[in-house]
């Protein structure tokens, strides 16, 4: 099997695997007042700790979700609904993950005005059109570091400059792959998640900046300082910190690694005729090879490759379900045509140069077989004759 869909899920790391099975029978509840209770909530202290240290910030500042799409909700309707009074315009940009969208969205339905910041053809922010939407009632500004979808990278820092209100930065999928330091980027909200670095599902993080407010969504004990109801996953989030552990010590490294292999299979997919990359040149994940392929369709690609044991996606696994082109594909000014033939491989810890070789050698006869069946290209190929 060549798994290449690191972006829609991680396998968990067997080292965090391990960490974790130690504290699957601890009987604990962190915030019991017994010599139990007081061990689990060691145990999510500590990974607490780990998990702040590979942000550089502070553990404080670290609330634990289920994830990054909750993550991404608590950040803008809990702010957006607790700082209402300082005004009630957001900015997000057009190409954000879906469950910003809809937080956004959600906030609209609710009184909110909402403005979506355009990017250019290759996913990069449009600065000075970001600096004009922002008004004087504008509170929070949403973007995301890297586009998991096109790879294109954000810079944060100049976003900054221009950015006077609240900065929530969605790093899921930015994490463990280039640095994620708040205290560079200058932001105030900072999403993150387990799985996108090879640690369990249903486990993720939202960093708040030390005196930054927020509403809880999640109602109930008051757990993580308040901002997140319910009994915490001990083993599910000691397993976040120790990959959060290894990925201090290992991304470097890990991404150097992966660029070349993904220099490696994008070199020989762009020689595939009427094939095109997604996203920026150079500014991009070192993990992420988004190409699109005219004159069929990328679901048609992606049964073919599966026949051969090769995993990929057509985009964000979360909008998959959906017969709409990507949004982020449309951002950037594709036409649906085209948007709906994009593939996006996406390497990660156990990929290697046998797997890029190996769909180096299937695809390309799977392409030239899906297009023969294509009524576009046979019609183009005797118009050419």
């Amino acid at each position: 099997m060549v798994y290449l869909d690191y972006v829609a899920g991680c396998p968990v790391d067997r080292r965090v695997i391990d960490e974790m099975l130690k504290y699957f029978e601890h009987p604990g509840n962190p915030s019991s007042v017994h010599s139990k209770g007081f061990e689990a909530r060691k145990i999510i202290d500590d990974a607490r700790s780990k998990v702040a240290e590979l942000i550089n910030a502070s553990p404080s500042e670290i609330v634990f979700t289920s994830g990054a799409t909750e993550s991404n909700n608590l950040a803008i309707i809990g702010y957006a609904m607790r700082n209402k009074r300082k005004g009630n315009h957001i900015v997000v940009s057009a190409i954000e993950h879906i469950s910003v969208i809809n937080s956004a969205k959600f906030l609209q339905k609710n009184g909110f005005d909402v403005s979506y910041a355009p990017v250019d053809r290759h996913g990069k922010l449009k600065i000075d059109e970001l600096e004009k939407l922002i008004k004087k009632d504008t509170i929070l500004v949403s973007i995301q570091h890297a586009n998991p979808e096109i790879g294109t990278i954000q810079n944060i820092q100049e976003i900054r400059e221009v950015v006077e209100c609240a900065l929530h930065v969605d790093a899921t999928a930015s994490l463990g792959k280039i640095e994620v330091d708040v205290e560079k980027m200058g932001v105030d909200l900072l999403t993150i998640s387990s799985n996108d670095i090879y640690g369990p599902r249903g486990v993720g993080g939202l960093y708040i900046r030390s005196g930054v407010r927020v509403n809880p969504i999640i109602i109930g004990g008051g757990q993580e300082n308040g901002l997140r109801g319910g009994t915490e996953n001990v083993a599910g989030i000691a397993g976040f910190g120790k990959a959060s552990e290894i990925t201090k010590r290992e991304w470097k490294d890990e991404s150097e690694r992966m660029e070349k292999l993904r220099d490696r299979l994008l070199n020989g997919l762009l020689k595939i005729e009427e094939t095109y990359l997604n996203g920026h040149p150079t500014e991009r994940l070192p993990n992420n090879a988004s190409v699109r392929f005219s004159y069929i369709e990328g679901e048609s690609i992606l049964l073919s490759m599966d026949m051969e044991n090769i995993q990929a996606s057509t985009g964000s696994a979360c909008t998959s379900k959906t017969l709409q082109p990507s949004h982020v594909l449309m951002a950037i000014g594709l036409k649906h045509e085209e948007a709906h033939g994009s593939v996006v491989f996406s390497l990660g810890r156990w990929s290697s140069q046998q797997d890029i070789d190996y769909v180096l050698e299937k695809l390309p006869p799977i392409v030239e077989r899906l297009r023969m069946m294509s009524p576009l290209y046979v019609k183009k190929k005797k118009g050419g004759e």
